[in-house]
């Protein structure tokens, strides 16, 4: 494929920094460097480390490792931590573009933002779902570009009507603009959605890719929830079946080791991860080192079945979450609201009615005075429209305290819905 047409100038623009391009040989003991300005390590105070965990094993780091992770290092992440993410992806999507790269970062929307700017041309259009993540919305919305929203429903992503704006293009363009040029990028977060709960079936996104296909659209699949599957075998990805290399894939350690030692990884063709990594190479430098040989060493000490047997562990808490929260639902919203059981992540994405076609004020006044706090739907739209929905997650609160915030919740919607029915 042709990378160049899709990249923003800025992101052309970009060349590897001088001093960061020598990372790769500091490491070598045969090298003598008068290069980069390395600070001395003899001057910092950190001689080891190791963490005990909820098992009560104690893992300590390896000496080297560790010192080297209290320095400057490559642009890319730490070298073995880096291999080891490569080994998962192949073991766990066999992508059939086997030269793929890879790259750590701190924190997949870190990653997130660098791919979503590395594709934001002034004046061009950029695909995402409706609903979809507010934080990438709230980066977008930085950008000189305009969103053109693609329905979804219970099954993900619909691929008849991203189909249908990409075919009928430019009348289709939600902003009238006749000379803009079609999208060319479709931001997708295929599993578990955020907001939404739901996943794009295996047929959803067969279809979907071959839509990309037909119109030679880069997807960027952000799938932070996709080992929070409830179901198994988990749904194949977008970036197990690019056999064009259009696929850029974001994977997160938050949900399934901790969301503060902010570790994530993109994998995807070389031309797009290496205009990322200059990208680092101007701003963050690259993922801090600590925190990588948190992950690196606990990775190392599992092996690969040893983490895919923990995030079986993982996915089985927030399914028994789930089934507690929606047992809630049911007891308390029946008839106050419309919702899809969710089969992976954190979230449930609810309908109100009894008239009501605007959640924001009601959740962000009314709901807070009754002193129980969701997120209006409006957070999650491209456009901003007033939307009757409400995003309510249940993978930190109690069981008990779930049936009491959905008393609450359900209080507020009633009585709104009375006020509107009097009128």
């Amino acid at each position: 494929m042709d990378y160049q047409k899709f990249l923003s100038t800025r992101s052309k623009a970009r060349n590897p920094s001088a001093i960061r391009a020598l990372m790769p040989f500091m490491n070598n003991k045969d090298m003598l460097s008068l290069g980069a300005g390395q600070p001395n390590p003899e001057t910092f105070p950190y001689e080891s480390m190791s963490v005990t965990l909820k098992s009560g094993e104690t893992i300590k780091f390896d000496s080297d490792l560790f010192r080297r992770s209290l320095s400057y290092d490559l642009t890319s992440g730490l070298p073995q931590l880096n291999q080891w993410l490569r080994e998962l992806q192949i073991k766990e999507h066999a992508p059939p573009c086997k030269e793929f790269d890879l790259s750590v970062g701190p924190g997949s929307q870190d990653l997130l933002t660098k791919a979503l700017e590395m594709f934001a041309e002034p004046g061009s259009a950029l695909l995402v779902e409706e609903p979809t993540y507010t934080g990438a919305l709230s980066f977008l919305e930085t950008q000189p570009i305009d969103l053109v929203a693609v329905s979804t429903d219970a099954q993900g992503i619909v691929p008849e009507v991203l189909d249908k704006i990409l075919s009928n293009w430019p009348e289709s363009n939600p902003t009238g603009k006749k000379d803009q040029p079609r999208p060319q990028v479709l931001y997708t977060v295929p599993v578990g959605g955020n907001p939404t709960g739901v996943s794009s079936t295996l047929e959803r996104k067969k279809k979907t890719y071959e839509v990309c296909q037909k119109h030679d659209v880069i997807i960027i699949e952000d799938d932070p929830y996709y080992y929070l599957q409830f179901n198994t075998p988990r749904t194949p990805s977008y970036f197990s079946m690019d056999v064009d290399g259009r696929v850029l894939r974001m994977d997160s350690m938050s949900k399934i080791l901790s969301s503060g030692i902010r570790i994530g990884w993109v994998s995807g063709p070389k031309a797009l991860i290496e205009r990322m990594n200059m990208h680092t190479m101007v701003t963050n430098l690259q993922p801090a080192g600590v925190p990588q040989l948190m992950a690196y060493g606990l990775l190392a000490e599992w092996g690969h079945d040893g983490f895919f047997k923990h995030v079986l562990g993982v996915a089985a808490f927030y399914r028994e979450k789930r089934d507690a929260f929606v047992e809630c639902l049911d007891r308390h919203m029946k008839g106050l609201a419309e919702w899809v059981e969710p089969d992976s992540g954190m979230f449930v994405w609810i309908r109100l009615l009894g008239g009501i076609t605007d959640s924001n004020e009601l959740i962000l006044k009314k709901a807070v005075k009754k002193n129980v706090l969701a997120v209006p739907g409006v957070a999650f739209m491209p456009l901003h429209g007033k939307t009757p929905y409400v995003r309510v997650s249940y993978s930190c609160i109690a069981k008990d305290q779930m049936d009491e915030a959905l008393r609450r919740l359900a209080s507020v919607v009633r009585e709104e819905a009375k006020a509107n029915a009097a009128n």
